[in-house]
Order: structure tokens, then sequence, then C-alpha cells
């Protein structure tokens, strides 16, 4: 039976917009070898905005031919987070925009 998925968000404001930001997908395996990673989906708090989707690398050691994930459920710091958003907004997210959601795609897990 799998774990239940943490309830972990958290609120920043930057760039004069105030977001909210929480665990949107643990890192998981759902068939074969599609590792898919953690990610985290961050929205402007008031109003109908453009939304922000944190998208992490897999993390994965193997043993014997068996892939484990490493760290199975890192620890999300939230300084890491905001910077992550911050990089995000350098990168073309615009929170006080409309439109689909924009994915940023990491290098390294939010711990």
């Amino acid at each position: 039976m799998p774990r239940a998925k943490r309830s972990i968000q958290s609120e920043v404001t930057i760039g004069g917009f105030h977001l909210i930001w929480n665990l949107h997908r643990e890192q998981l395996m759902p068939s074969g070898d599609d590792w898919t990673g953690m990610a985290i989906h961050v929205k402007v708090a008031e109003g109908v905005r453009r939304e922000l989707y944190l998208e992490y690398p897999v993390y994965y050691k193997e043993q014997r031919g068996v892939k484990f994930t490493e760290p199975p459920r890192p620890t999300i710091l939230a300084a890491k987070v905001e910077a992550h958003i911050r990089q995000a907004m350098a990168a073309g997210y615009d929170p006080g925009s409309r439109g689909k959601p924009f994915v940023h795609e990491l290098d390294e897990l939010p711990s």
C-alpha cells in the first residue's frame, strides 16, 4: 500500500505577489522504468492567474538491478523553494499574467 502524500504548504511574497506553494507530487515510479520526480505547485493567493509547477529531478540508486529512490522523501526547505520560484521568474514566469501553467524544470532538490 502506498504511503500518503505529505501535506506541505507555505506562503511567500516575491515581487509584490503573494504566492502559495504546496507539494503537488511525491517522487514515484508509476510503471516500468518511468520514474517521475517530485513537483511543487505555486499559485497566486488572490484571483485567477498563471500557475507554476516546479519539476524536480529523479534521484535514485541501483543495487543488484533494483532502483531505490535516494533520498526516499527529501526534506523540503521553504528557502530553497523560494529561490526556485525566483529562478522560474528569471526564466520567464510572470505570476500576474494569465495562460496555461508555467513548468520550470530544476537540477536540484528543494532540500
